[in-house]
């Protein structure tokens, strides 16, 4: 089965253009935002070498006006920043029409640190790469790998910092949806301020839809916008194999490359297919990394794809026989960060 498919309307931008009215709140978030990490020796051998200007330009042309990055991502700010500062860009993205979302907390694979001053110097180093004032939102970044009360005096200099202008929304990265839900009720009751924005990665996907299922208990912290960050799993959900840093099971590995061996014998990607599936059942914003002009285009044409109900219809049989395969891997976590955290008690 071949989806040769044109794009719903491709004369329309998925997100606003050129528009300091969006984006001065929340709701003018794009349904897809450039992800940062992309721009990093994790991902690739030389990132300098991307075509970071015209990846950007393109993503704003096509209304996807939100970039995510962070400090622990390598060299990704500095490229990010000395991309913008291009007067390609500059001359015609002023910086109140896009958002810029970074993290802090996270220095290496191992270290962290949510101390208010090591917060407070992350997110002002991050104003430098970046060439602005402000940043729209900040994470404290993979909250899981320490105890959950140690980050909260960092959070808490995130929200000076808003009180200062300096960071538009205060937010929590992380992988564990459980993790995320108790420190924003944990934040809400110990510093009497609401977490703005949450961020959780490969939790809403075509393997697992836990995030989806902790909507009503981020809402009740008083959470305004939960993103869905990786569709694809850090690479897990595509038909050759995942980055060798990988952290699912060896079992898990094994179903997802039956399932590509199984939507190609369709003549459909599983990379493709999952993107769709999430951009199609995610209400809300995904952060999805491009490496490349081809993936941009890609993605952004998933994204009005997902809207085909011709597609939708072809898709489903397709995401029933994946899902079957998976079987009770389905939903299957890994583990990340510290034991404790899962079985906090507020």
């Amino acid at each position: 089965m071949s989806l040769p498919t044109p794009p719903l309307e491709p004369q329309h931008p998925v997100g606003p253009v050129r528009s300091n009215l969006l984006t001065a709140s929340l709701d003018g978030l794009p349904p897809l935002v450039l992800g940062g990490a992309q721009f990093n020796h994790q991902y690739n051998a030389d990132p300098f070498s991307l075509p970071a200007k015209d990846i950007i330009k393109k993503c704003f042309d096509a209304g996807v006006c939100a970039l995510d990055t962070s400090a622990y991502y390598g060299p990704s700010e500095i490229i990010i920043g000395e991309a913008l500062a291009n007067p390609e860009i500059a001359s015609l993205y002023s910086r109140d029409t896009y958002y810029i979302i970074t993290k802090a907390g996270r220095i290496t694979e191992s270290h962290f640190d949510y101390s208010p001053k090591w917060m407070r110097q992350s997110v002002e180093r991050s104003l430098t790469r970046l060439h602005t004032s402000y940043l729209d939102i900040v994470y404290a970044h993979d909250v899981e790998f320490v105890p959950l009360e140690e980050t909260l005096d960092g959070i808490a200099e995130l929200f000076k910092m808003k009180d200062e202008g300096i960071i538009r929304n205060v937010g929590i990265s992380g992988y564990p949806v459980r993790v995320l839900v108790t420190l924003a009720k944990l934040v809400q009751l110990r510093l009497g301020k609401s977490i703005d924005v949450v961020l959780s990665y490969s939790n809403f996907t075509l393997q697992n839809c836990r995030l989806k299922h902790s909507l009503e208990d981020f809402c009740a912290a008083g959470v305004k916008k939960v993103l869905n960050g990786s569709p694809l799993s850090m690479s897990l959900l595509r038909s050759l194999p995942p980055h060798a840093f990988h952290p699912a099971s060896p079992e898990l590995k094994e179903k997802v490359a039956l399932a590509a061996n199984y939507t190609a014998s369709k003549n459909v990607e599983l990379a493709d297919l999952a993107l769709r599936f999430a951009l199609r059942n995610w209400n809300g914003t995904t952060v999805v990394g491009w490496s490349n002009l081809e993936e941009v285009d890609a993605g952004i044409q998933a994204h009005w794809d997902s809207r085909s109900e011709q597609l939708q219809e072809e898709d489903k049989m397709l995401v029933d026989g994946v899902h079957k395969i998976l079987g009770e891997l389905l939903d299957e976590e890994w583990t990340s960060g510290l034991a404790q955290n899962c079985d906090y008690v507020l």
